[in-house]
């Protein structure tokens, strides 16, 4: 794996990210940045996609790297855009609410005390709590509520259920973290190969709530290790023990990690699904890389010294290999390059696009895994 990033290599990843998120201001600011970018460059889109939240998460980023009022300022001006989306219901029938307000409010409410953004948070959460299935206790990833082809969540969702642990926090109401708590269990009980790898989405009986089977949407094959899916395992269970201090939660995250170390090429940044490696000609998902980075700096409070250390070093190769091979160069307006978003195989049902292009969440999350490793930092999620 890449040698490790060093703390002036942060420092300067993370001055060269802001200068580009800088730039992007004038694209970005009254419109949204598509989920991918198109030959490496990201086109505008309307608020409307589940993937909107991430670009705001970075402007706050920046913000706080900077003290730079141009970020802030348009970082509420997007706030004002989510706002709008909740109170008009605009796609918003999903659960993907957290990863929607919680980098672009919930830490637009953290770093301002922006009242706004706290109330399009909350009110996101509560469009979560619509997506709950008692039947199951889980939260419906898509579809309509209850169709036996969509009674199903996904392993995503690890990382929509901090809104709802920030909602009972800031309203002091339990059903919110009551919610997450339940969804949370039933992740542990289907969505975990005896591996330590992931199912992508798992289906659940309407009737009897019991697990039916595991099936990939956006991976290789139903059988494959998708490298994303993976990537929000760690952090989900990362984010969730500090939540519940569940020791389960530590557990599969040392399975999940070591899975996912064990099928690492040489520079230490996975190919779109596990099950490929060097010499497969498959694209990389960077992404993946940059969350698997942040899950790793989430947990590091919680374990003894030798395996703080060796997530530390983990987290240093990751961002190391990124920063120094995957970072767009003057020809982009993104950050990391070889994402891959939905990358279509003989086996999978998703649609094809975003492959070996930058992504908007790869790009918020190495802006995270970098601000974690500059210093102490109060994390959105």
């Amino acid at each position: 794996m890449t040698s490790p990033i060093t703390d002036l290599e942060v420092s300067a990843a993370l001055d060269r990210s802001c200068g580009r998120i800088r730039r992007n201001l004038k694209d970005f600011t009254f419109q949204c940045q598509n989920h991918s970018s198109i030959h490496n460059i990201y086109p505008p889109c309307e608020n409307t996609q589940w993937t909107c939240g991430f670009w705001p998460g970075e402007v706050w980023l920046a913000y706080e790297h900077t003290k730079d009022d141009s970020f802030r300022q348009a970082g509420s001006i997007l706030v004002q855009s989510f706002l709008k989306r909740i109170t008009s219901k605009t796609e918003v029938d999903h659960h993907d609410m957290g990863f929607l307000y919680t980098p672009s409010c919930v830490s637009a409410w953290m770093l301002t005390g922006n009242a706004d953004a706290r109330t399009a948070a909350i009110l996101a959460a509560d469009q979560l709590l619509t997506r709950f299935q008692e039947t199951g206790s889980f939260l419906q990833a898509w579809g309509p509520l209850g169709a036996p082809d969509n009674y199903r969540y996904i392993i995503d969702c690890l990382m929509n259920l901090p809104l709802l642990y920030w909602a009972s926090e800031e309203t002091k109401d339990e059903k919110y973290r009551n919610v997450a708590r339940r969804h949370t269990e039933t992740c542990l009980r289907y969505s975990f190969r005896e591996d330590g790898s992931t199912f992508h989405t798992y289906f659940l009986d309407p009737a009897t709530g019991k697990g039916v089977r595991g099936v990939t949407c956006q991976g290789y094959r139903d059988d494959s290790f998708w490298a994303r899916g993976q990537a929000w395992a760690i952090c989900g269970l990362a984010v969730s023990y500090r939540y519940t201090r569940d020791e389960r939660c530590i557990d599969y995250f040392r399975k999940a990690l070591a899975f996912y170390l064990d099928r690492l090429p040489e520079d230490g940044i996975p190919y779109w699904d596990l099950i490929f490696s060097d010499g497969s000609g498959e694209p990389r998902d960077s992404s993946s890389a940059a969350i698997v980075a942040c899950g790793l700096l989430e947990m590091v409070p919680h374990l003894e010294q030798e395996e703080r250390e060796r997530c530390i070093r983990l987290a240093r190769c990751m961002a190391g290999s990124l920063t120094k091979n995957y970072v767009a160069g003057e020809g982009s307006n993104g950050l990391l390059l070889h994402g891959t978003y939905s990358k279509k195989s003989p086996f999978n049902t998703c649609t094809p696009e975003g492959v070996d292009e930058c992504v908007s969440w790869g790009d918020y999350f190495y802006m995270e895994a970098l601000t974690r490793l500059a210093g102490p930092w109060k994390s959105y999620w």
